[in-house]
Parts: C-alpha cells; structure tokens; sequence
C-alpha cells in the first residue's frame, strides 16, 4: 500500500501559494494571536509575499516550513501549521499551529498537527517536536496531548504580558523509532 503523507480524508497541507497572501496577512496581523507568536509588529502584504516567493518550502534548506491546512471539500484554507526552529544535527523542530477563530473546535486542528507529525517521523525521520505553550492556553495544551506531545518542563515568566510575565510549559513528543 503507497504512503501518504500531508492528507487524509477530510483535509490536506500544501506549501502557501500566491493567493494565500489575504490568509496570510490577517492570521499574521490579528493581536490576539501575537501573545502566542511571539510577533512584535505587523508584518506588511511585501513581506509576506517576499516569504511566499523566497521559501523553497525545504525544511533543510530554509531551516522552517509553513504549510497551509486546507479542507478537501471546498479547498478553503483553515489556517497553517509551521515547523520551526529547525536543527538538522539533533533532528528536531518546534510546530506552531493557527486555526482561523471560525474553524476551530472543529477537529481540524487535530488532524493538521496528526499529519504534521508522521510527516515529520515517518518521512523527514526527525527525532523530536516541541512547543511551547502558554500555561493559559487550555485549549492547546489539550490539542498537543492529545497527539502524543508530553509536559517536558515548565519555564517561568517566559511570556511577557500586559500585566507582567507567564510561565509556558514546554512540551515534547520524542520518535521511538530514530
């Protein structure tokens, strides 16, 4: 039986494309996700497509990779999951994942993280993935539980606020099989 790898039944990741700058550009510029991204300031429609055009979406040669979740039964874009942070030596990457707010709690964040990783171990034979991930955050820390990730460490007043510091629990999921 072929492997797949980047789908299943009800969604697919795909490398961003031209027409993905509008997707882009909003989930990118929206403050409510830079709490989470570590974003200072908002990135122009220039910069996001100078990033478009410049990835060669190698996570080896360009050391991360975007992938646009996208829903097979209509093609629309639900948000991008990232693997950044990339070092080829030791095998391992962080994933950011950005659902748009009116897909979420649809499971599709799920599954882009589930294909995510076996496209990570199965193909790409990293040894790990993390993230990091505010001990606020309920809703991801469920997310990545939920796929295998582990609570590895706590890092205190690693996320600076409006009103002071946050710790963020760092999270692990380690490939058995490398």
């Amino acid at each position: 039986m072929k492997q797949t790898f980047l789908t299943n039944e009800q969604i697919y990741l795909r490398a961003p494309e031209p027409e993905d700058l509008g997707v882009m550009y909003a989930m990118e510029n929206d403050p409510a996700s830079w709490d989470v991204s570590s974003f200072t300031v908002p990135y122009s429609r220039y910069i996001l497509r100078q990033y478009i055009e410049a990835s060669q979406c190698d996570l080896f040669a360009d050391k991360q990779l975007r992938l646009m979740l996208v829903r097979r039964a209509d093609n629309e874009v639900l948000g991008t999951i990232d693997l950044t942070d990339f070092v080829p030596m030791n095998g391992r990457a962080a994933v950011g994942i950005a659902v748009k707010s009116n897909f979420r709690r649809e499971g599709y964040a799920g599954q882009g993280l589930e294909l995510l990783i076996m496209y990570a171990f199965d193909f790409l034979h990293l040894k790990q993935l993390y993230a990091y991930i505010s001990v606020n955050n309920e809703a991801s820390r469920r997310l990545f539980s939920s796929c295998g990730f582990i609570q590895s460490g706590t890092l205190k007043d690693w996320v600076r606020k409006r009103d002071g510091y946050e710790d963020v629990f760092f999270m692990q999921l380690i490939n058995k099989l490398v």
